[in-house]
């Protein structure tokens, strides 16, 4: 009988231990045979592992009070409710109740609004710049049909900054899950086979319009920065001055008009 070839979903579905253990073996087989695929699963494992740690603790921290079943019973046993409008108070109340414990949460992600975004175009890199069989999911030949897709996903312009003055090829771009939405990840490789990856996604709140800043993940380094609601990183593995000049272009051409 012959096996089920091996996809996209299987791989992730792997990284997340959610196989059965005889399609488990299948894959396991299949990476060791296919050592680029294997890498790229690595990437993706070590990436599950840095999402997990960055959001243990508030994983790990106790439900509000407020929110327990067993107090929201004993503080109506104490006040019996009357009529429609108590019903709709303490539905509010609880509402309220919520609403600020998931505003704490979004207050807390959105106060390092680009070393989250950096962090996630670090994240990005690892797992497709090495990769040599399938880096981007759309070909620079079709970026006229990207931009647009990737523009109504977003639900903002986006743009494709030529890099070539810096001596950088677009080789095409894919959409991407971050913990704030999708992003469009944009590669570039030159005659060296260098690679830099930018990636922009809609920024909220204060973090709207942010200078560039430096920022760095392990040995991928670049630079961070918003305007007119998007919000931009360059990262490669080379040193900021020279990815410095690069950032500048791409913001120079990106920038609203």
């Amino acid at each position: 009988m012959s096996q089920r070839p091996i996809t996209e979903d299987d791989l992730h579905a792997y990284v997340d231990q959610a196989l059965e253990p005889e399609r488990r073996a299948e894959v396991a087989s299949y990476l060791d045979e296919h050592p680029e695929v294997a890498s790229r699963v690595a990437a993706f494992a070590k990436q599950r592992e840095q999402l997990r740690g960055a959001l243990a603790s508030i994983a790990d921290e106790p439900l509000p009070a407020e929110l327990n079943l067993s107090h929201i019973i004993e503080n109506r046993k104490r006040r019996p409710l009357r009529g429609w409008g108590a019903i709709a108070a303490m539905l509010l109340l609880g509402l309220g109740g919520l609403g600020g414990w998931t505003m704490r949460s979004v207050l807390q992600e959105n106060s390092t609004g680009l070393s989250a975004l950096a962090q996630e175009a670090a994240y990005t890199y690892g797992v497709y710049a090495p990769d040599h069989v399938r880096p981007v999911e759309i070909r620079a030949s079709d970026s006229a049909e990207f931009t647009k897709w990737v523009s109504n996903r977003l639900k903002q312009p986006v743009k494709v900054p030529d890099l070539s003055v810096a001596g950088y090829r677009l080789m095409g771009g894919r959409l991407v899950a971050t913990s704030h939405g999708p992003a469009a990840m944009l590669m570039y490789d030159d005659n060296r086979g260098d690679r830099l990856v930018v990636l922009t996604r809609p920024m909220s709140g204060r973090n709207q319009d942010t200078p560039m800043m430096p920022q760095s993940t392990g040995d991928v380094a670049g630079f961070a920065w918003a305007d007119g609601g998007l919000g931009y990183t360059l990262v490669g593995q080379l040193p900021t001055d020279t990815l410095r000049p690069i950032a500048n272009e791409i913001r120079k051409q990106a920038r609203p008009i």
